[in-house]
């Protein structure tokens, strides 16, 4: 006869082996646990447990800390420095490549969010970890306007300084109007009311 101890081991792994196939089976499950703080939590501690250390002397901001200092070209070729353009206004940086697929699907409703906002709302602003002969037509193709910044994908990129050391697109990050990381997302939003709702929820 099994032990307690047996049974419940066997129970438990039923049951885990029951949520995986239930994220396998309805995709839609996924995208709501995602879109939860405590979700989102779960998701960046396992994913941060497998990314490698970031290289000596990067900082990787955390929530409630000034976002690590950095320059950024824009699409004319100008440095721009963050987060010093960015204060005075809430900032959603949305850090993506034109190689993924769940990055475009996004999109089309960050640049719907963009222009509800209009100039006194929350800022839209895109970070490209791609090659900007490919980033400017992709940009100019659909109808992207949100102000967007070239950086290139590595150990020590503007991903990996806002929290994302895994590297994983796209991630988004919601930035104070003082520089301060408020919050941080892995994998796209479901439409534009769930950035809506991202947004409020800390304000």
């Amino acid at each position: 006869m099994p032990s307690n101890r047996s049974v419940l081991l066997a129970a438990g792994l039923a049951a885990l082996a029951g949520a995986g196939a239930s994220l396998l089976f309805e995709p839609t499950l996924l995208y709501r646990l995602a879109g939860t703080d405590a979700g989102q939590a779960a998701l960046q501690t396992v994913i941060a447990a497998r990314a490698p250390a970031p290289p000596t002397g990067v900082h990787v901001a955390r929530r409630g800390e000034r976002m690590p200092s950095m320059a950024l070209a824009d699409l004319a070729g100008q440095q721009v420095r963050l987060p010093d353009a960015w204060a005075g206004q809430v900032t959603l940086v949305n850090l993506w490549a034109t190689w993924c697929g769940p990055c475009l699907k996004e999109m089309p409703d960050l640049q719907a969010f963009s222009s509800e906002q209009g100039g006194n709302g929350v800022r839209v602003v895109g970070i490209a970890l791609d090659d900007p002969a490919a980033v400017r037509p992709f940009l100019a193709q659909h109808g992207i306007t949100y102000p967007v910044l070239l950086d290139v994908a590595g150990p020590a990129d503007s991903g990996v300084r806002l929290g994302n050391t895994a590297g994983v697109l796209p991630f988004s990050a919601l930035i104070a109007a003082d520089g301060r990381l408020i919050k941080t997302r892995v994998g796209p939003f479901e439409d534009e009311a769930a950035i809506a709702a991202w947004v409020a929820e800390s304000r």
